[in-house]
């Protein structure tokens, strides 16, 4: 039976909250970055959930004004776009290579599964290292996750067994939740010392043993 893993990429591979957080501190370096982090991650979803066709070029661009907005905060139209040419330099947390590698060596077949646009994966891929067997990006299928279309097209595309398969996320909201509810093993990376509602099927605090992990769940 082939093993497949499916990986959330932006918060999970790729250090999203590092990434907007250095953004916005730039655009704005006198106001509250932390403050200003919790509030995009309030507006991003609901964005999303609204205008499910959009781009992620859009929603980002969208994000960024409308907490500039409600923040009474100044954004010159040019900057609109500011979080957008940031992401591709957005690094890849320092573990998270290796765990792939190390995946992909007992032969597992790696896929991600991503609220973004194929350009901004293929950029993040190129930081990561590690070759994918598949991507779905929510600019090409018109759903944002926490909706079931990202693992729909996933299932369609790769023929792959639910009993050999496990997601891999560090959102509840976006990727233990909805796995949950598809009835799939999910491997929760809890980066943030969180509470975990829904309980995922196995919890690590990094990818760091990754690997073992995924054998754990489906045997070779």
């Amino acid at each position: 039976m082939e093993r497949w893993a499916t990986f959330d990429c932006y918060g999970t591979l790729i250090d999203w909250n590092g990434g907007v957080r250095a953004e916005l501190e730039h655009l704005w370096p006198y106001a509250d970055a932390d403050a200003l982090l919790a509030r995009y991650h309030q507006v991003e979803p609901a964005i999303q959930a609204d205008q499910p066709g959009l781009s992620y070029h859009e929603v980002l661009a969208q994000t960024l004004e409308r907490i500039a907005h409600d923040e009474q905060l100044p954004l010159d139209p040019s900057d609109r776009g500011a979080l957008g040419a940031s992401l591709p330099g957005w690094r890849s947390f320092p573990e998270a290579t290796a765990a792939l590698e190390e995946a992909r060596a007992r032969g597992w077949k790696l896929a991600i599964l991503s609220n973004t646009d194929r350009d901004f994966i293929e950029a993040s891929k190129r930081t990561i290292g590690v070759p994918f067997e598949l991507e779905i990006v929510a600019g090409e299928i018109g759903s944002y996750k926490p909706a079931h279309g990202h693992w729909e097209r996933f299932f369609e595309e790769s023929g792959a067994p639910k009993g050999g398969h496990v997601h891999v996320g560090a959102s509840l909201f976006h990727d233990i939740a909805p796995a949950q509810e598809l009835g799939l093993r999910s491997v929760w990376v809890n980066r943030l010392g969180e509470r975990p509602r829904p309980v995922p099927t196995r919890e690590l605090e990094d990818l760091t043993g990754l690997a073992d992990t995924l054998d754990e769940l489906v045997h070779a």
